[in-house]
């Protein structure tokens, strides 16, 4: 079984939205963490708006255990059992789809019944039981590429998902190790990824601006480049970007300097858009140079 060229997530829902590196620009957005009830439906009707406002596609994201922290001494989230009904009631309430991280193989299916993508974290993302857990689940899975990878090494890590019988899978770029405290991305990753594997592209544009452990007992980050390395990634052309949001990022319990601060949100997507716009309005990217 191949991976499908477009991914259709939320089918049923009131705001379905289709992912595919031909189709016009998507969205994954949302909070680092699930902070509590009334904060992640907060976020969720604010993006609603924003998304519906830009005509654009956005599946909604925030996790409910942050498990890979610098710091044991730092907040992960609200946890699963407390996290559960929030998801149901976000899809219920907005219509957006929901996504979420899965860390464990045995959290797969209970997440499946109130998301409708379960995203592999970089680190776990050749987890063979994980990936085969997620893709038994019959919903989308996200993987992220990890940080130690090279981009033709994601043709295994989807084969996981599609010989496990689910050819609904995204693969999502989020930079590379390089240094200490540090990562870069390669933006020849991301054609590379499409065309050996056949799913959509993903550009993570906030993590890919974080620094590992870059504070001491925290990560740190440069959210001014996520403008930067989001108009490049999206010059190249992908199905999506991924980009966490907070109204207050440096308030925020994890991952709030790379964060872009939710004010500044609309503006960046509608400058997405009319990168996206001008990298599709010819063929795909190709590797015919190599």
């Amino acid at each position: 079984m191949t991976a499908n060229t477009i991914v259709s997530i939320g089918t049923g829902l009131p705001s379905p939205v289709r992912f595919g590196n031909a189709l016009p620009l998507s969205v994954i957005a949302g909070p680092c963490q699930m902070e509590s009830r009334d904060h992640a439906l907060e976020m969720a009707f604010a993006l609603k708006e924003i998304s519906e406002s830009l005509g654009i596609g956005l599946v909604f994201k925030t996790s409910f255990d942050k498990a890979n922290r610098t710091s044991v001494k730092a907040q992960r989230g609200m946890g699963l059992a407390a996290a559960l009904p929030v998801f149901a009631e976000i899809r219920e309430a907005t219509g957006l789809p929901v996504l979420t991280d899965v860390h464990e193989a045995a959290q797969c299916a209970a997440i499946a019944e109130v998301v409708d993508v379960l995203q592999i974290p970089a680190f776990l993302c050749r987890q063979t039981d994980l990936l085969v857990a997620a893709a038994k689940t019959g919903r989308v899975v996200n993987v992220k590429k990890g940080q130690f990878l090279a981009p033709w090494d994601m043709v295994n890590v989807a084969a996981k998902i599609t010989e496990s019988g689910n050819p609904n899978v995204m693969l999502t770029e989020r930079g590379a190790s390089f240094g200490y405290n540090t990562l870069i991305s390669d933006m020849r990753a991301l054609p590379i990824m499409a065309q050996s594997t056949g799913a959509p592209v993903i550009f993570d544009a906030t993590h890919s601006v974080q620094q590992p452990g870059g504070k001491g007992s925290s990560s740190g980050g440069q959210r001014e480049f996520v403008p930067v390395l989001a108009r490049a990634a999206v010059a190249v052309g992908v199905a999506g970007v991924f980009i966490e949001t907070h109204e207050d990022p440096d308030s925020a319990p994890s991952d709030g300097p790379n964060m872009v601060p939710l004010r500044a949100f609309p503006a960046l997507i509608a400058e997405l858009q009319g990168f996206d716009r001008l990298a599709k309005a010819k063929a795909q990217p190709t590797l015919a140079y190599v």
